[in-house]
């Protein structure tokens, strides 16, 4: 135990595309648990990302409009607004559909935090498991409970509905800079014409 955390490193993973409260929830849950929380961003990049058939549609361009990088920028940025000095944290790539790699971007003695929700998560779970990796689960509920989805979001956003409200206020700040609308409705076009 360290400064009463039950882990000295956990490692928590996510898409983030966008990073929204329920995400926010799900950083602040993992980094209650241990004394430095490694933040791995899965799909860093379209050469390590790979369909998976639990989840299709996550490797497609238009659920991935952010770049590695802005990705890093929205993480750090809303656990520094939450109040998480930057020495408890690192924001690290993730290809989570990689395993053999792994053991290069995220230390392996540390303790795998997740959420469950679907098949995807039970998948994660026993990917963890089968490397023998030390897991803990935050939370496991049905799809129809899981609250935020960043594929709702995006929708919300594409079709200019009100969707700031749904994300912290720092990555909805990030997102507008970015013109995130505008790159959206540019893949969306993009998408249908091929």
């Amino acid at each position: 135990m360290n400064n009463g955390k039950p882990y000295e490193t956990g490692v928590i993973h996510g898409r983030f595309q966008v990073l929204h409260n329920d995400h926010r929830r799900y950083l602040l849950a993992g980094a209650e648990l241990c004394r430095h929380l490694v933040v791995g961003i899965t799909n860093p990049d379209p050469g390590l990302t790979k369909d998976d058939p639990t989840d299709p549609e996550r490797s497609q361009p238009a659920a991935n409009p952010l770049t590695y990088f802005e990705r890093y920028q929205l993480v750090r940025a809303v656990l520094v607004a939450a109040g998480r000095p930057e020495n408890t944290f690192s924001v690290v790539p993730l290809p989570i559909n990689r395993p053999e790699l792994y053991r290069h971007y995220v230390p392996l003695d540390a303790v795998f935090l997740l959420s469950i929700y679907d098949d995807w998560g039970r998948k994660k779970l026993a990917t963890f498991r089968q490397l023998g990796l030390k897991t803990h689960i935050l939370w496991e509920v049905s799809p129809a409970e899981k609250g935020l989805s960043a594929v709702d979001i995006r929708q919300l956003i594409m079709e200019g509905k009100p969707w700031e409200h749904l994300l912290p206020p720092i990555a909805a700040e990030l997102l507008k800079q970015w013109q995130l609308p505008a790159r959206l409705a540019a893949v969306t076009r993009s998408a249908t014409k091929d």
